[in-house]
Formats: structure tokens, sequence, C-alpha cells
């Protein structure tokens, strides 16, 4: 397992970087390496996120110095969700598969957490999002269907969508942790727009299900200094919580987003009209 660490960004600081600085700070550009689990460690929120893509054998959770734990989820909570070909997650000798589009809750003080693929030539892709937790709560697996779906959006502002909210109140119990796909109609290349902020909770979004040129211009940056990442397929950006997050892609796309902070309430939004925007 390899870790990366992020540090957290000020907003006055953040408004000097040039392109090569703010995607150091703020995008990942390889989530998935073939055979290996790899993390991201950010200090907004202390949300770890990251791809597990098993081929030949296993890959677990490991705790470095970085927890100061014994094991990963001693003091943490866990989502994940399936982009890739069907997988088994095992947490504490129990095993749950997961197709394409499936999610997994896994709560505090889990001990041994790994992923496999039911098929090496067809690896599993399991993007997870894991953020501290002070409360033990059951392991659930979430099937897309079992998931909650918000429609938004309509077809004259190029943002019909559907959100799915998979570790979310609506669906199964967490501290703190909600996470969720959403999912654009065709035609539809705008995602959180009107956009808006929560100073009271991070985000990481990760973009998927993009043929190779297509790319997605992602906004973020205070209201009045809006800045811009592009992102291309199965590219992750960190979101802190004073900064906008929206973004429009040049074809199709479907994006992952993890939140953490001081509540759960999907609709505790600060949000912006597009004329402020600068």
């Amino acid at each position: 397992m390899e870790l990366h660490v992020r540090y957290s960004n000020h907003p006055e600081n953040a408004k000097h970087y040039d392109t090569e600085t703010q995607r150091k700070h703020f995008l990942v550009e390889a989530v998935f390496v073939l055979g290996k689990l790899q993390l991201t460690y950010t200090h907004q929120d202390r949300v770890i996120f990251g791809g597990a893509m098993p081929t030949g054998r296993a890959l677990s959770l490991e705790a470095g110095k970085e927890l100061g734990t014994s094991f990963f989820l001693e003091r943490r909570e866990l989502g994940c969700i399936n982009i890739g070909g069907a997988g088994t997650v095992t947490a504490d000798g129990l095993s749950y598969t997961l197709q394409k589009g499936d999610g997994l809750y896994i709560g505090m003080g889990t001990k041994d957490v790994s992923f496999a693929s039911e098929d090496p030539s067809l690896p599993a892709k399991f993007y997870v999002v894991s953020s501290p937790a002070h409360q033990a709560y059951p392991t659930v697996r979430i099937e897309q269907k079992q998931a909650n779906p918000r429609r938004l959006g309509s077809q004259e502002t190029s943002n019909e969508r559907t959100i799915y909210q998979y570790v979310h109140p609506a669906v199964c119990k967490s501290c703190q942790l909600v996470m969720g796909m959403t999912v654009l109609e065709k035609g539809s290349v705008w995602n959180t727009m009107p956009c808006h902020t929560h100073e009271r909770r991070m985000e990481v979004y990760f973009y998927f299900d993009m043929v190779s040129e297509t790319r997605v211009i992602h906004l973020f940056g205070e209201p009045s200094e809006t800045r811009h990442l592009v992102v291309a397929n199965e590219q992750a950006v960190i979101s802190p919580s004073w900064s906008i997050h929206s973004g429009v892609g040049t074809g199709q796309y479907t994006f992952i987003w993890g939140m953490a902070g001081e509540n759960q309430n999907f609709d505790d939004m600060d949000f912006v009209k597009p004329e402020d925007l600068r």
C-alpha cells in the first residue's frame, strides 16, 4: 500500500498558485495503478482517498506512521464503490462481492480489510474514501439500486443528472463520512451549477467513465477568485471547504463525491449565483 500526503492550503495563498502548483496541491492524476492500493492523505479534514486495483493477489489496508494507529480503521470509517470488474472486499473475515456500481460501508474498528478481483484479467477498481470516526457502525453492502436517488437539473440547463447517495443517513449510518455517485444524462455536461461552498465540509471529486480525449474543466477557488483544473479520466480533485466545486465536460462523464466535516446534512450549502462568480 502507498500513502501520499497533501497538506492544507490557505485561500489567500492559493490565489497565487500557477497551473503547475494548483495541480500539485489539488489534483491527483493517478488514482488507480494496476496491482496496487494507492491512497492520498489530505489534511483537509484528514480524509484519505484513492484506488485499489487488485490483479493476482489481494490488496490490504495498512496503518503507518501517518495514522499513528495499530490498524487502518482503528479510528476511521471507510466507503468504497467499485467502478471496474467484479471483485470482493473482505472485512474481518466476511466477504462482500461488488459488481460495477456497487458500494460498501465499513465501520470503525474493522481490523482486516482486503480487496480482490474475481478475474485478474478484468480487475475490479475499488475507489475508497475514509474519514476519522468516533463511533462504530455496521458494515453495509449497497447496490446502486439501493442507493438513495435524487434527480436534479434539466436539459435546458445542460445539467440533468441523478445523484446516488450511498453512504448517507437515508441509506446507512456513518459518523461523518458521506459518499455517493452522480450520473449525468446523455447530452448534459454541467455538474453543480449554480455552484456552492460548504465551509463545514470538505469534498473530493473523482471523475471517471470518460473516453480518453474527454476532459472536465473543474472550477474551484473562492467565488471571487475562481480557478480551474483540466481533469482527465480517473483523476481526483481535492476541494477545500472554502472552495466552490463545479465542472463542465467536453463529453460524457460520471463522478464520485466524498465529504467529511461538521455535519451530514447534504443540503447544507452556501449557494453562489453565477453573476457573483469572478
